[in-house]
Parts: structure tokens; C-alpha cells; sequence
């Protein structure tokens, strides 16, 4: 397998270009990780996946997004080897995106709001025109869970009571 990871100041996007939400720039770090796993396996870098996950979202949450991201991100391994991704322990990457990650992004967006023509066109570029259908279960299955209409919670926040 060839993963690509690039350093940061390398080509890409700046995060606040792109017309996400929070949960999707959440979804960004995990998917990161899960990359990076996936190019130097022994790092176990999945750990911090769902570490991160659960740290944004809780537990009821975090653990079915980042087991939905895993599985996007094994499907479009399994399609594109070349897949680009940002090295998720620079910080300075923070706020850049990678062509790639870019065009997932833009995928995940159009599924969560029901565009599917939208969808349709970030899944055949994302997959350079192949249309896998493993990609596009991943990514409607994680949509169809978290999609804008459904509510993500948040974490609690600990408060002092007198």
C-alpha cells in the first residue's frame, strides 16, 4: 500500500474554506488518524482515533463515529492507494487539508444534508470515477447516523454546584 502523508505546507486547503460544520471538522482529526494508521501500522495510531472521538463527543457517540470512520477509511483505502492525508500529529496541519481529504469532506457534507447529485459528484472524484460501492456505503451509512437532522450531543460539562 502507498499512503501518502504529507507534511504540512504542502499543497492543500485551508480547513475554513471548505463549507463544513463542527462535527465534519471533528470528523477530519479522527479520519486522520485512522489514515496514519493505516501508513505506519505500527504507531497504532487508532487508539488516539477513538480517544479523540470520544473526547468530543463522549463515549455514546465517539465510539460509533469513529467505528463508521473506520470503516470510510478502509473502503477508500481498499479503492485508492494514493490517497493523500495530512500528517494528524503536526499541529501546524491543523487548519489545512489535503486535496483529498478535501473532496471526502466535501463527500461527507453533501450525504449528511440528502444532496445526492452533490454526493454523487464528490464520490466520483474522491474515487477518481470508479464509484466503489463500499466507499459509498461507508459514507451513507455514517451519514444516514449522524446526519445534520440528527442530533449530535456533546460531551457534559462538570459544573459545581453550592
Amino acid at each position: 500500500m502507498n499512503l501518502t502523508m504529507h507534511a504540512t505546507g504542502e499543497g492543500g486547503t485551508d480547513v475554513s474554506d471548505l463549507e463544513i460544520d463542527e462535527f465534519e471538522r471533528g470528523l477530519l482529526a479522527v479520519s486522520r488518524y485512522f489514515f496514519f494508521c493505516r501508513a505506519e501500522p505500527e504507531r497504532q495510531s487508532w487508539h488516539v482515533a477513538f480517544a479523540v472521538a470520544v473526547e468530543r463527543w463522549g463515549p455514546d457517540i465517539g465510539l460509533p463515529v469513529a467505528f463508521a470512520m473506520s470503516t470510510l477509511v478502509r473502503a477508500l483505502m481498499d479503492a485508492r492507494a494514493d490517497y493523500a492525508s495530512l500528517d494528524p500529529f503536526a499541529p501546524e496541519g491543523r487548519d489545512r487539508v489535503s486535496d483529498d481529504e478535501a473532496l471526502r469532506l466535501r463527500m461527507l457534507h453533501h450525504m449528511r444534508r440528502e444532496q445526492t447529485p452533490d454526493a454523487r459528484d464528490a464520490v466520483e472524484a474522491l474515487t477518481q470515477g470508479c464509484m466503489d460501492p463500499h466507499v459509498i456505503r461507508a459514507g451513507l451509512s455514517l451519514a444516514a447516523r449522524f446526519g445534520c437532522a440528527a442530533p449530535v450531543r456533546q460531551r457534559p460539562a462538570l459544573r459545581v454546584v453550592s
